[in-house]
């Protein structure tokens, strides 16, 4: 059997499949997915032990991504792992299997009427965890992704109290561009990108200031530089973007970042860079109004109940949507999602589907946890039951869901969405 980063014993066999798809009525246990980023410095706050944030060496850099429910591999340069950034689904009698082709495999029965639409599970999450903002960059939309055979990645960011002990060098997060920033001044500092040094592009941007248990809607095509803190991000299953700064977590961002998911005729085009920008959504004077995300508690929710809080984190994007479970201690809650979904928790224990359940505090590489989940469509429709077994902490879930979530499109009027 191959090797998978650390999990040894890949399998895509049928009978695999099956028996992950029947052990707990399609509840289906993660490994951890550990992503490293060379031109980023981990923040240590998504819970690896001290020792193993640089487990594959100084030419990969260390780990400061966690990927979650993710049925797509990392785009991280040569020695990238093969497997790298993919979710693996432990097989009950050992060994794992990649999401992607259990999906495959099981179509419909997985994730429901996506197979149909899709083809494939098209979103995945992530744990961000930087010491420093990331550069100054783009997400393609779909008509440049599709020139080098992707999709446009629109994300979305919420940012766990339960992860953020700190915020990390600069919790602060430039968005867009001032509303009379012309094209040729952005071009400019592209130019200035090209020459090294620093092209101080963010002087035609605005930070705003992190606020922990809240969050913000990122289109395609809008310009950003993530804030240091520890992300959680609901985005479109791509890894498709365009560096924008030449200049960041004290290094030079190197030129090829540009270029990454650039057509080969179009590189050292600064113009094509700069027609990524969606440039209404870029210079819109009520960004904040229009993208920011507090939380909003669903209607089900609202109607009343001492065991259980659930509130809706990521709701603006049309390709995924979030939310946040809240079970008390000694509390349970059957909730009916109607659609299939990955799960983290992020605090306390207790079971989910009749499985142990448990957020880590510290983790090996390689180490197998109790915290991450993939709920089936089928598991989902008929309810899966979340009880907490602690006596004195909350279990806090965090939920991701693909586009077309049919309780959000049910809640939407009534919630002013």
């Amino acid at each position: 059997m191959a090797q998978a980063g650390p999990y040894a014993g890949v399998t895509s066999s049928e009978a695999a499949i099956e028996r992950a798809m029947n052990d707990a009525n399609g509840v289906l246990r993660l490994a951890p997915a550990w992503v490293p980023r060379a031109f980023c410095t981990p923040g240590r706050r998504i819970r690896l032990h001290p020792d193993d944030y640089f487990p594959l060496g100084k030419e990969r850099g260390g780990i400061d991504e966690r990927w979650l429910a993710s049925a797509i591999r990392a785009e991280n340069g040569p020695r990238t792992d093969p497997f790298e950034g993919l979710s693996l689904v432990r097989d009950p009698d050992g060994g794992v299997i990649p999401l992607d082709e259990l999906i495959a495999h099981a179509k419909g029965d997985a994730i429901g009427a996506l197979w149909a639409s899709h083809g494939l599970w098209p979103m995945y999450s992530k744990f961000f965890d930087n010491e420093f903002p990331l550069p100054f960059h783009i997400h393609h939309r779909d008509e440049h992704a599709a020139l080098v055979g992707k999709p446009g990645k629109p994300e979305a960011y919420y940012f766990p109290p339960q992860m953020n002990n700190h915020g990390g060098q600069f919790p602060y997060t430039f968005f867009g561009l001032h509303p009379e920033v012309t094209k040729e001044q952005l071009r400019d500092k592209l130019e200035a990108f090209l020459r090294g040094g620093d092209n101080r592009i963010t002087d035609l941007s605005k930070a705003y200031r992190i606020t922990p248990g809240t969050g913000w809607d990122v289109p395609a095509g809008v310009l950003h530089a993530p804030a240091s803190m520890c992300t959680y991000e609901p985005q479109a299953a791509c890894d498709v973007f365009a560096m924008t700064e030449s200049w960041s977590n004290n290094r030079e961002v190197p030129d090829e970042l540009m270029w990454k998911d650039v057509p080969a005729s179009n590189v050292g085009d600064l113009d094509f860079i700069v027609d990524l920008a969606d440039w209404d959504l870029n210079i819109d004077a009520d960004f904040w109004s229009h993208r920011f995300t507090p939380p909003v508690e669903t209607v089900e929710s609202r109607a009343g109940s001492p065991e259980h809080t659930e509130r809706w984190i990521t709701y603006r994007a049309t390709a995924f949507s979030a939310k946040e479970l809240t079970v008390a201690p000694g509390g349970s809650v059957t909730v009916g999602d109607r659609d299939a979904h990955g799960l983290i928790a992020v605090a306390g224990h207790g079971s989910i589907g009749g499985q142990h359940i448990a957020a880590i505090s510290s983790i090996r590489y390689g180490q197998f946890s109790s915290d991450e989940f993939f709920i089936t469509a089928g598991a989902a429709s008929g309810g899966v039951q979340v009880v907490n077994t602690s006596a004195t902490d909350d279990l806090v879930i965090l939920k991701h869901f693909g586009p077309g979530n049919q309780q959000l499109a049910s809640e939407r009027v009534e919630l002013g969405l």
